[in-house]
């Protein structure tokens, strides 16, 4: 090999000084996101799952409940990776975050040039295919509706699945040009699968990978399924991965699916008004939204204008892909990236969101850097420069709210002032705070808004709960339940306004009704036990006392107040094994040390009893109470 023929080559200096620029520019518009702290779901797919402590566990995420992470376990070993980094710190989170992030700019450079240089383009957009391939990741990778799936850190989901299926499409591509090894065909396999295994919008890739073969590739279906039948099939042998974990998870939790509260028609209209507002975010991105609420469509007369706009462009996209023309790749890509939640499958947690519309913005730059050369020439790259750094400024503009979860929400409910769950949200931040006036006030503003939601009413009571007047709690409580009278929730908070104030016989009922609707409820049965315990009712009390404990049997507070009953029936010796489970959970609770002393000693076991005396005095030296008991336990002590 001769000294020159090690050199670089000018295209790979080329990729290098892309692929820096994006990293770098990534960096520079994400830099101020490594302190956001969990936010909203967040908080029950990492912070609260207990299946990302441990790697093997992480292959299987909770299941039930909705969760971001259910159904998708490679989303969820990524987050086990995190814990195991930085535990509960979200530096690492971020990372990682911001590295597929940046990855998925890089693959989708790489897909640009190599398509634009592909026989059919070649002609036209060869000569500048790296810069103009360069223009489009740094546009989409520095694009403030990006931020969601970035800055948010459980939406990882989105740019997870995102990577995976851009890496399809890369390897596909790459193992279709001449010489390729044939890697590059099981690279592509095993990146749609990844990426079944990561969130549902991977359902398409199989068919967009089939569309470009025939429309960059192949030229026809047939030459398709004469070369490449096969590999095709496998790709879609990857949807079988994709139905079981769906159906393992019963609709992500009632959150998906058919058979809710919105129908699919109605949905199906509230997503044209969507799409269209996703495409003139594409181009003007403001106002952005984080929280955009379950806002729905009444009918055509909503969305008339938008599906004027919207219905040509999809009739228009499936016609040119039909025909085989690039321009229609990337129509039906956008519309099919879309689908899986902006189609007619209700999604009822939110029926519009930015995190949706990463992928597909990738569609709608290509377009417009393309269109824009194509009408420009090369004078249009200046403009993509100037348009990037703009972009960028956008977007560390647009981290800054996300700095803390008030400010997210402030800057949520200033935007969408009639979102009601933003309302709800922010007053909860208020009341945590203990700003319950400013809390009242934001739920009154969402009861006034939604007078038919049960769970603001809820929310409501809850807000003059915590600042002690249970009379004004009870009265919200008890509107919720004339809206819906089996609520549990409602149930069990009516009953605790109840029993604070001092109306236990009254509160009884609630918590025997919340038990009948939903037996599993912990909550209501600990209440309820509490309740029948002090007045005078020992033996139910200890039947729901044994049935919390046996479910929840780290709650050491409920084996003191169990323990406590059983010793009013004179059951010391068992009194004393709970107070002893409950001391070992949390040995340096003065007062379960007092208890666990005062039962040993009703046990006959005044000895023993003095070693917690001593310990409960030690504890807390001006625990006089403690004191008192150690001197009758050692009068009782044989000499």
């Amino acid at each position: 090999m001769s000294p020159s023929s090690a050199q670089p080559t000018p295209r790979f200096r080329a990729d290098l000084l892309v692929g820096l620029a994006i990293v770098g520019g990534a960096l520079l518009a994400y830099s101020n996101t490594f302190g956001v702290p969990f936010l909203f779901d967040d908080n029950s797919s990492i912070r609260d799952n207990p299946t990302i402590r441990n790697i093997t566990t992480a292959w299987w995420p909770p299941a039930t409940g909705g969760q971001t992470v259910s159904g998708r376990p490679f989303l969820n070993i990524t987050l086990a990776l995190n814990y195991a980094v930085s535990g509960t710190a979200v530096w690492s989170y971020h990372l990682l975050n911001l590295l597929i992030h940046a990855a998925a700019g890089c693959t989708l450079f790489g897909i640009v040039r190599r398509t634009l240089l592909r026989p059919r383009l070649a002609a036209r957009f060869g000569r500048d295919a790296t810069w103009l391939a360069a223009a489009v990741a740094l546009l989409w990778t520095l694009h403030p509706l990006q931020t969601e799936s970035v800055t948010y850190i459980i939406q990882r989901a989105e740019s997870l699945v995102s990577l995976l299926y851009l890496l399809t499409l890369w390897c596909f591509i790459r193992s279709v040009e001449p010489g390729a090894a044939g890697g590059w065909a099981w690279r592509a396999w095993a990146a749609c699968l990844l990426g079944m295994a990561a969130k549902e919008v991977m359902v398409t890739a199989p068919v967009l990978i089939a569309l470009y073969d025939r429309i960059f590739v192949a030229g026809s279906w047939r030459e398709v399924w004469a070369r490449r039948g096969r590999f095709h099939l496998a790709l879609a042998a990857t949807w079988l991965l994709l139905a079981w974990l769906v159906l393992s998870t019963g609709s992500r939790g009632g959150t998906a699916g058919f058979g809710g509260e919105i129908s699919p028609g109605i949905y199906a209209l509230t997503q044209v008004g969507a799409v269209v507002h996703y495409l003139k975010l594409a181009f003007w991105p403001q106002p952005l939204v984080f929280d955009y609420g379950t806002v729905l469509a009444g009918g055509w007369g909503d969305v008339w204008w938008q599906a004027l706009l919207l219905l040509p462009l999809g009739v228009a996209s499936l016609w040119a892909a039909w025909r085989g023309r690039a321009v229609g790749y990337l129509g039906f890509f956008f519309f099919a990236v879309l689908a899986p939640s902006s189609s007619f499958v209700p999604v009822v947690t939110q029926t519009m969101n930015e995190h949706r519309v990463y992928l597909a913005l990738a569609a709608v730059v290509t377009l417009a850097v393309v269109g824009l050369y194509a009408a420009w020439g090369r004078k249009s790259l200046g403009v993509f420069a100037v348009v990037a750094v703009a972009l960028g400024a956008a977007t560390v503009q647009r981290n800054h709210a996300y700095r803390t979860e008030l400010a997210l929400w402030e800057d949520t409910v200033v935007k969408r002032p009639a979102n009601i769950r933003a309302l709800a949200a922010l007053a909860a931040i208020h009341q945590e705070a203990g700003r319950l006036e400013e809390a009242r006030t934001l739920l009154l503003e969402a009861v006034r808004l939604a007078p038919a939601s049960v769970e603001m009413r809820n929310n409501l009571g809850n807000a003059w709960m915590k600042a002690g007047n249970w009379a004004e709690a009870t009265r919200w409580f008890e509107q919720a339940l004339v809206l819906q009278p089996a609520e549990p929730y409602v149930l069990n908070n009516l009953g605790n306004a109840l029993l604070q104030n001092g109306r236990t016989a009254e509160a009884i009922p609630r918590f025997e009704a919340a038990l009948r609707v939903k037996p599993d409820f912990a909550e209501p049965r600990f209440n309820l036990a509490n309740a029948l315990a002090q007045t005078g009712r020992p033996a139910e009390a200890l039947t729901h006392y044994e049935v919390y404990v046996r479910k929840n049997p780290d709650d050491s507070e409920a084996r003191s107040n169990y323990a406590a009953t059983l010793q009013m029936t004179r059951r010391f010796d068992e009194a004393v094994t709970q107070l002893e489970y409950a001391v070992k959970l949390s040995p340096s609770d003065s007062e379960l040390q007092n208890n666990l002393g005062a039962a040993l000693a009703q046990a006959g076991r005044p000895a023993e009893a003095l070693k917690h005396f001593a310990e409960a005095v030690r504890l807390r030296p001006g625990f006089t109470e403690a004191r008192a008991n150690a001197a009758r336990a050692a009068r009782q002590v044989p000499r």
